[in-house]
């Protein structure tokens, strides 16, 4: 799998690394064992990127790295998040006090001294117009506790402001073929500044894999079942944003049109056939996943009528649900 530069870190990471949101929480019961060995697949499969978050399972993705990591002779770059923890979750609270202290607890968790990468976790809008919260950022840095630090944010605005601070190596965002406004107003500013792009939820929580029904039932501590209208946290984490039987709508008319006999392999190609996306994160609870996301990565690229087909879909089905809006 080839690797490509994350900004300015002098890394380069492998174009389709790991995502740990589900084996932390809000996706169903996940035994501890099964977390470990998608985590112990990735690294065997030469995934050489992971990102967690201290909330993910209350730190139990950080923990379950860690384990992994602990008797795995790989040493890939670590991602991980901060900020959800504030309650109330509010802008004032992203300072030095709180970060240092979410920081360490990942540290610790992560069982490591410096933390790979920090991103601020979807925090609200207001704290990208807060220099004060970068300036800690760039303290947590100084003190040898965060060697890189980023954002991850749920607008392309929120982006946007992002990489005007300097020290901003990162930023991660939703995209894929139903959340498209990334490659109109995002990834080329990223790319002319030197940021790296790490792209979450590429399969829309499922519905780009093409293996989602409209029987199919979620349990009640999966996010697609209580986060449908955005009760939890943003409704863009669910399901791309798109309602669940648009979405299946949507996937229909895109095999259709497009033919492709495996459609989450498609959608991480045509990720990656975006030369600024650094690398995509999926996530899954099955080792097997993770081997088939890392093959993904040799498909060949969409062809241009492929890519027209994608276009006219999200046009058709599903611009009037997303675009304005993040």
């Amino acid at each position: 799998m080839d690797e490509r530069p994350l900004g300015t870190t002098g890394e380069t990471v492998t174009e389709v690394g790991l995502g740990t949101w589900q084996i932390g929480g809000d996706w169903g019961d996940v035994p501890a064992d099964t977390g470990r060995e998608v985590v112990r697949t990735a690294l065997d499969e030469g995934v050489t990127f992971l990102d967690t978050a201290d909330v993910y399972g209350d730190g139990r993705s950080e923990r379950l790295i860690a384990d992994v990591l602990a008797e795995h002779d790989a040493d890939p770059f670590v991602a991980t998040k901060a900020g959800r923890r504030l309650d109330p979750h509010r802008a004032a609270d992203y300072d030095l006090e709180h970060l240092r202290e979410f920081v360490d607890r990942s540290r610790e968790n992560l069982d490591v001294d410096v933390l790979d990468l920090v991103q601020l976790h979807c925090p609200p809008t207001d704290v990208y117009y807060q220099p004060e919260t970068f300036d800690a950022l760039e303290a947590l840095v100084d003190e040898d506790r965060v060697a890189n630090y980023g954002v991850s944010v749920e607008r392309v605005e929120e982006g946007l402001k992002a990489i005007e601070y300097d020290g901003v190596e990162t930023v991660q965002i939703i995209f894929n073929p139903f959340r498209q406004r990334p490659a109109e107003h995002f990834l080329d500013r990223a790319a002319d500044a030197d940021v790296g792009v790490i792209v979450r939820v590429p399969y829309a929580s499922g519905l780009l894999t093409g293996a989602l029904s409209a029987d199919d039932e979620f349990a009640e501590d999966d996010h697609r079942n209580f986060n449908r209208d955005g009760e939890a946290f943003d409704v863009g984490e669910t399901f791309a944003g798109v309602p669940f039987d648009v979405g299946l709508d949507a996937v229909d008319e895109l095999q259709s049109r497009t033919g492709v006999d495996d459609l989450a392999a498609f959608t991480l190609r045509w990720i990656l056939d975006h030369d600024a996306v650094t690398t995509v994160i999926p996530g899954t609870t099955t080792p097997a996943h993770v081997e088939s996301n890392v093959a993904a990565a040799d498909r060949p690229a969409p062809t241009d009528d492929e890519r027209d087909a994608v276009a006219a879909v999200y046009d058709e089905y599903v611009r009037e649900h997303v675009h304005h809006r993040w």
